[in-house]
């Protein structure tokens, strides 16, 4: 509005300044060589002052106009050959579509990552999108809309030949004055960084097992031992018949250790990401259950409030909630020492929101070491006792489930994790019975 002020007020002052030169011109030659000219003379002249002063004041804002015409069409043309070549240089890939996901825009990024030509995709409706994916990318599009842009969400997409991978995508409104709502989609291709977090995974999870080689041993024990002695029984019984008291504590014994080793099993195979309902509650009686013997084995005690969780489902998958939780567990059994105390307790944070927290007493983090807690390869253990890659990964977790998690510390007072997640809807609003264990 204001280039516009002024280019009318110059045109303005610069007519205003030729009529004055030319008008003041004009008197100079009358008084100079018409003075003493008749009437119908000086008639003649005033209608040519006129005259001459029309057409140059039209010519010159004529020119005047062009020129400026010239200048904002090459401004305009600048700032479109400035504009295609950001967006082309962009690294990620940037789509523009309306709401019936035609394509408007799709830069030399998008061509890389997807395999489709400019020219042959804009105007088409949008080929990227996974079937199973659409009602999400509605849902995003929604949120947009009711003026929440989407940021940094993890989804899939489809490349030209049809296989699907990991993107990261922000959502953005854009308007073009008085046309429609569009929308531009920014996607970089995070393959490479799920694979790296899949081999995090495996790598604190097999560091996981390695702490826990102790309590499972002492877990072992006791069943096998048993065993044992009831085989030796029977041995000295061989000739008597064998007691059906004996053989189904034999058989007890062993589907425990079969059971138990079977989960060994299952805790250190790799297995794809399958988000479905889990009960948080039982999942985490499952894990804590897990992880008991080590506890056991350090004389520390392990409590659980599984009250406002039990049957309370989260869409995740289950073995990353598992590794999330034993993340948490096997840094707070760290932090502890012998005889040393571990909380989890859950609660509703708000509608459709649930939280759990892993509390220890044990040696805390400063503050100063607090704010880096979540950064890959950072530990305040000793050399060789960690790896710096568990709450990093417990974190990527979390933010992959669409939650939230903080760490609350005081050296010699211990530590909290807090984690929130939120709840499937179809089992929101459940109500679920109080429940307290505590195990030593």
């Amino acid at each position: 509005m204001g280039e516009k002020h002024w280019f009318w007020a110059t045109l303005t002052l610069s007519s205003i300044t030729i009529v004055s030169v030319v008008f003041a011109a004009w008197e100079l030659v009358e008084n100079r060589y018409f003075r003493n000219a008749d009437y119908l003379t000086l008639h003649y002249l005033y209608i040519t002052r006129g005259v001459a002063s029309s057409l140059l004041l039209a010519f010159w804002a004529a020119w005047f106009v062009l020129r400026q015409k010239r200048k904002s069409e090459e401004d305009l043309r600048r700032s479109r050959e400035r504009y295609r070549g950001l967006l082309q240089a962009f690294p990620g890939a940037v789509i523009l579509y309306d709401s019936a996901l035609r394509v408007l825009e799709w830069n030399a990024s998008a061509e890389r990552m997807y395999g489709y030509k400019n020219a042959e995709i804009c105007s088409q409706p949008l080929p990227i999108v996974p079937p199973d994916k659409m009602p999400e990318l509605r849902e995003f599009i929604g949120r947009v809309k009711s003026g929440q842009p989407v940021f940094d969400v993890e989804t899939m997409r489809l490349s030209r030949d049809g296989e699907p991978f990991e993107v990261q995508l922000s959502l953005l409104p854009f308007r073009e004055s008085s046309a429609p709502m569009y929308f531009v989609e920014v996607t970089s291709d995070i393959r490479e960084r799920v694979r790296w977090r899949e081999r995090m995974l495996e790598i604190e999870k097999l560091t996981s097992m390695g702490k826990m080689a102790a309590g499972t041993a002492h877990h072992l024990n006791s069943p096998l031992a048993a065993l044992l002695l009831r085989v030796q029984m029977m041995r000295e019984r061989a000739t008597a018949d064998l007691s059906a008291d004996d053989i189904a504590r034999l058989e007890e014994g062993l589907k425990f250790c079969k059971h138990f080793v079977q989960r060994l099993l299952e805790f250190t195979r790799p297995t794809a990401v399958e988000k479905r309902n889990q009960d948080l509650g039982a999942t985490i009686e499952s894990v804590a259950g897990f992880i008991l013997p080590t506890i056991q084995a350090k004389q520390a005690t392990l409590s659980l409030d599984t009250a406002q969780a039990k049957g309370q489902q989260v869409y995740a998958d289950r073995n990353l909630l598992e590794a999330l939780l034993l993340i948490l567990l096997t840094n707070a059994l760290d932090a502890i020492s012998s005889g040393g105390r571990i909380r989890i307790r859950c609660g509703a944070v708000d509608s459709g929101r649930i939280a759990f927290a892993v509390t220890d007493n044990g040696c805390g983090i400063g503050a100063r070491d607090l704010e880096h807690i979540f950064e890959p390869f950072f530990t305040t253990k000793d050399p060789g006792k960690g790896t710096g890659l568990g709450l990093a990964i417990a974190r990527n977790v979390v933010l992959e489930h669409g939650g939230s998690i903080r760490m609350e510390s005081e050296p010699g007072a211990g530590t909290t994790a807090w984690v929130e997640l939120p709840v499937a809807e179809s089992a929101a609003g459940e109500s679920t019975a109080p429940k307290e264990r505590v195990a030593s």
